[in-house]
C-alpha cells in the first residue's frame, strides 16, 4: 500500500471496523472455479427490455469470478450501495429475529456472512476510486461515505443484536470451538464493545454524529490533496534547466507540456515520476526551490483545497470519539490493538532509533553542503537541494549514475523478479490472463497457480501514474480468502503504483526505490494470496497495523540482493545481466542518505504520535502545531517530515492515523527475518521459506506478536535493523 495498503494498500477485522479505519476493505462475493455463486440477494441476467441492469447486482460469469470491469459504470456504484446496504439491513434483521436460542453458527457465522453484496460493491469502488477516479466517482464517495459509517454504526451499536453475541460469548467455554472459531467470537465481541455499543444513548448518538462528519472530512481531504497535486505546474522553456536528467523523463515532460497545451518545453508536476527526477538533476535552485516549496505546501495555499482546517477539525473529532469509549486519547484507542499496545511504548520505541538517525542525517548534511560550496554556491544548503547533491556524491564517491541502472528495472523485468521470488520460496507461478478487463487499459491480470497447477488467487497490477489515481503505492484486497462450511473462496488481489509510463521511444524504467516499491506492495499481495483460513474477516491482510507492512517490507531485502538480481535484472535492450560490480556500487551508493530517509520518515511517525496523543479538544492551529511537533525532536531545517499534516494522507485521508510508526516497527521484523535467511546461507531456503507461508498464511487467527514467535522461535530482535541502517556505530 507510498509502502502500504493505502489503501491501500489496508485492511482490519469485520465489517464493523469501518467505523474506526478509514480503509477497511473486506471481501467480495464467494466464487470458486471458473464462475461465481450468485448470492440470494443478487439478480440474475433477465430479459428486462430497455431497463439497464446494474452489473455490480448480478452474477459475473467470469473467469475465477473477476469483476466485469467492462461493464462497470461509474453511475452504477451509488444505486448498487443503495440496494447492498438495504439487504445487508435485511440480513442484520434475520439474524436478530431468530427465535432459536443464540449460537456461534446462527449468530457469529451469520454476522460474518452478512453483507456479501455491500461488501462486493464496497471493495470495487473504494479500488477504482483510488486508482481511477472521474468526477462521478468522487461525487458518489462524498455522498456515501458518511452513509457508510452511519449504516455500520446503525449495526455495531444494535442493542439487540449484541444482546445475541454476548449470550453467545458468555458460553464460550461450554462451548467446543477451534482455535480460529475461539478468534472470530473474540474479535465480533471485541469490536462491537470498542464501537459503543454498551454507551448509553446520547453518548452513541453523539458518537454517530461524529463518525460520519469523519466520513465526510476524509473523503474532503483526499479530494483537496489531489486537486492540489493535480494543478501544480512548473513549466520549463530552457533545456539548460534540465541538467543530465535522464531521456524518459525528460520524453515524459514534454509529454506533459503537450497535454498542457503549451507547443513546446516541459511541464513538471507534483507526481513523483516528475518532481523528483527534477529534484535530482536540474542546477537551476530557484526552480528547484520552486517546485520543492509547490510540493511541501500543498493543502497549505489558504485556498479552496486547503487542509487546515479540515485536519484541525479532524483531530478534535478524534479526541471526542476517545474520551466516548473511555480513552484519554485517540492514540490509546488505536494502539490498543496493535503490537505496541500503547502510545509510551511507540515513542519509547521511537527514540531508540531517532538519536543515531539524527546523527548521521546530520554528518550527510554538512557533506552535502560542502559539494555545494565546491559548486561556488556560497548560501545556506536549503531542503531543495538534498537530492541534487546526494546524486552528485553518490556518482563522485561511489562512481554511481542511477541512469546506469535503470535500463536493467524496465518495469516488466522487475515485476516478473517478484513472481521468480514468489515461485522460488512458495512454489507460485503466474498466467497472464488478457480476456479478462481492468479498470485501466494499463492494467496487468495474472492468474496464480501452485506447483500442481490448483488455482491460487488473482492479482492485478497497475504500474502508471495519472491524474485520476492517487500518490504513492498500494495494494487492495478485491475478495478475501475464505473456507466456511467447506466452500473454499480464492482471493482476489490488486497493486497499484505511480511509475512512469512508457513513452514512444522508451519503456518504463524504475529507479532502485521503484523497483523496491514493486517488491514491497507484492509481499501485501502475497499476504492475501496465500491466506489459509475460515473466516474472510481474519484471512489476509487482517492484522495489526504494525504487523501488516512487515510481508510487504521483507520482499525489499530479496529485491537488491545479489543472488536474486542475477536472475532477473536484464538490459532491456541486450539482455546483459546487470554485472556484478554494478551490483555492489548500487547497493553501496543506496546505503548513503539512510540518515535522511530515516529521519524524514521518523519525523512523520512522530508527527502523527504527537496529533494524536492530545488528551483535550482545544483549539490548535496545524502549521504551528507541526512546527512545535518538530522542533520538540529536534529536526534540522533541511529536512521536513516526509508528510506535512495537510497532505498527510496516511493518517487523515486513510488508515494510519496513530500508526504510521508501522512501518519501522515492521522493519525490525522484516530485517531480523531476512537476516536469518542470510545467516542460512541461502536466501531461499525452503525450510524458512515454508515457515514463513505458514505464519502468513494464518492471516489474523491469532496475535501477530505469536505468529512471529512461531516463525522466529523467538521475539524480535532490534540488532539487524540498526546494522542494515548503519546506525550500531
Amino acid at each position: 500500500m507510498a509502502k502500504k495498503l493505502l489503501l491501500s494498500i489496508l485492511a482490519k477485522k469485520l465489517f464493523m471496523k469501518h467505523l474506526f479505519l478509514a480503509v477497511i476493505l473486506l471481501g467480495l462475493t464467494s466464487c470458486q472455479n471458473e464462475t461465481t455463486k450468485t448470492p440470494d440477494n443478487m439478480q440474475k441476467h433477465t430479459d428486462t427490455g430497455n431497463k439497464k441492469i446494474n452489473p455490480l447486482l448480478t452474477d459475473w460469469d467470469t473467469p475465477f469470478g473477476t469483476p466485469p470491469f467492462n461493464q462497470i459504470k461509474s453511475d452504477d456504484y451509488l444505486p448498487a450501495f443503495t440496494e447492498a446496504i438495504a439487504q445487508h439491513n435485511k440480513e442484520i434483521e434475520k439474524i436478530i429475529a431468530n427465535p432459536e436460542k443464540p449460537d456461534f453458527k446462527n449468530t457469529i457465522v451469520a454476522l460474518e456472512q452478512s453483507g456479501s453484496l455491500l461488501k462486493r460493491v464496497q471493495h470495487l469502488f473504494d479500488a477504482v476510486e483510488a486508482a481511477n477516479t472521474d468526477s462521478i466517482l468522487q461525487k458518489t464517495s462524498k455522498e456515501i461515505r458518511p452513509q457508510l459509517a452511519t449504516h455500520y454504526d446503525q449495526i455495531s451499536m444494535n442493542k439487540k443484536l449484541f444482546d445475541r453475541i454476548n449470550t453467545v460469548y458468555q458460553q464460550k467455554k461450554q462451548m467446543t470451538l477451534d482455535s480460529e472459531d475461539q478468534r472470530l467470537l473474540e474479535e465480533t465481541y471485541k469490536n462491537f464493545v470498542r464501537s459503543g455499543v454498551n454507551l448509553p444513548k446520547p453518548k452513541q448518538d453523539k458518537l454517530k454524529a461524529i463518525n460520519k462528519e469523519l466520513a465526510g472530512l476524509q473523503q474532503k481531504f483526499n479530494d483537496n490533496l489531489l486537486a492540489e497535486t493535480n494543478h501544480f505546474e512548473l513549466y520549463v522553456t530552457n533545456k539548460n534547466d534540465l541538467g543530465n536528467m535522464p531521456k524518459q523523463a525528460v520524453d515524459a515532460a514534454a509529454e506533459e507540456a503537450r497535454k498542457r497545451g503549451h507547443d513546446k518545453g516541459w511541464s513538471f508536476t507534483l507526481q513523483r515520476p516528475s518532481i523528483y527526477p527534477f529534484l535530482d538533476y536540474s542546477p537551476n535552485r530557484t526552480l528547484r526551490e520552486k517546485i520543492f516549496k509547490g510540493y511541501a505546501n500543498r493543502g497549505n495555499n489558504n485556498n479552496a483545497h486547503d487542509n487546515k482546517k479540515i485536519v484541525e477539525r479532524m483531530v478534535q473529532l478524534r479526541i471526542q470519539k476517545a474520551h466516548l469509549l473511555g480513552y484519554d486519547n485517540y492514540a490509546q484507542y488505536v494502539l490498543e490493538e496493535n503490537m505496541a499496545q500503547n502510545p509510551e511504548q511507540v515513542y519509547q520505541f521511537l527514540n531508540q532509533i531517532w538519536r543515531p538517525a539524527l546523527q548521521t542525517a546530520k554528518k550527510d548534511r554538512d557533506l552535502l553542503a560542502k559539494a555545494m560550496k565546491k559548486d561556488g554556491i556560497n548560501d545556506t544548503f536549503k531542503a531543495s537541494d538534498w537530492r541534487y547533491y546526494v546524486r552528485k556524491i553518490r556518482a563522485q564517491q561511489y562512481n554511481f549514475d542511477e541512469t546506469a541502472t535503470k535500463p536493467y528495472f524496465e518495469v516488466n523485468a522487475v515485476r516478473d523478479g517478484a513472481f521468480l521470488l514468489a515461485h522460488k520460496l512458495f512454489g507460485l507461478n503466474f498466467k497472464p490472463m488478457k480476456q479478462v478487463a481492468g479498470w485501466h487499459k494499463d492494467q496487468q491480470v495474472f492468474e496464480v497457480t501452485d506447483t500442481t497447477d490448483k488455482h491460487i488467487g488473482v492479482i492485478y497490477m497497475d504500474f502508471f501514474a495519472r491524474p485520476s489515481k492517487r500518490g504513492g503505492a498500494w495494494m487492495n484486497e478485491l475478495r478475501m480468502q475464505s473456507n466456511v462450511n467447506g466452500q473454499y473462496i480464492t482471493p482476489i488481489v490488486t497493486t497499484n503504483f505511480n511509475f512512469p509510463a512508457p513513452t514512444e521511444n522508451m519503456p518504463s524504467l524504475l529507479s532502485f526505490s521503484q523497483a523496491q516499491t514493486v517488491f514491497h506492495e507484492f509481499g501485501h499481495a502475497l499476504h492475501g494470496l496465500l491466506s489459509n483460513v475460515k473466516y474472510g474477516s481474519l484471512s489476509g491482510t487482517n492484522v495489526p497495523r504494525d504487523f501488516v507492512e512487515f510481508p510487504s517490507q521483507v520482499m525489499e531485502n530479496w529485491m537488491s540482493d545479489p543472488a536474486l538480481l542475477k536472475l532477473y535484472a536484464k538490459h532491456y535492450q541486450t539482455g546483459e545481466t546487470i554485472p556484478s560490480a554494478m551490483i555492489d556500487k548500487m547497493n553501496r551508493a543506496n546505503s548513503f542518505n539512510e540518515g535522511f530517509r530515516t529521519v524524514e520518515y521518523m519525523a512523520a511517525a512522530y508527527l502523527d504520535m504527537d496529533w494524536h496523543t492530545i488528551n483535550d479538544t482545544l483549539p490548535r492551529q496545524t502549521i504551528a502545531f507541526e512546527n512545535k511537533s518538530m522542533k520538540k525532536i529536534g529536526l534540522i531545517k533541511e529536512i521536513i517530515p516526509r508528510y506535512r499534516s495537510t497532505y498527510y494522507a496516511h493518517i487523515f485521508g486513510g488508515g494510519y492515523a496513530a500508526g504510521y510508526y508501522s512501518y519501522l516497527w515492521s522493519e525490525v521484523l522484516d530485517a531480523d527475518a531476512f537476516d536469518a535467511f542470510k545467516r542460512s546461507g541461502d536466501i531461499f531456503n525452503p525450510e524458512l521459506a515454508r515457515k514463513y507461508k505458514k505464519m502468513i498464511s494464518s492471516g489474523g487467527t491469532k496475535p501477530a506478536m505469536e505468529l512471529y514467535k512461531d516463525f522466529m522461535g523467538r521475539t524480535p530482535d532490534i540488532k539487524p535493523l540498526l546494522k542494515k541502517k548503519g546506525f550500531d556505530k
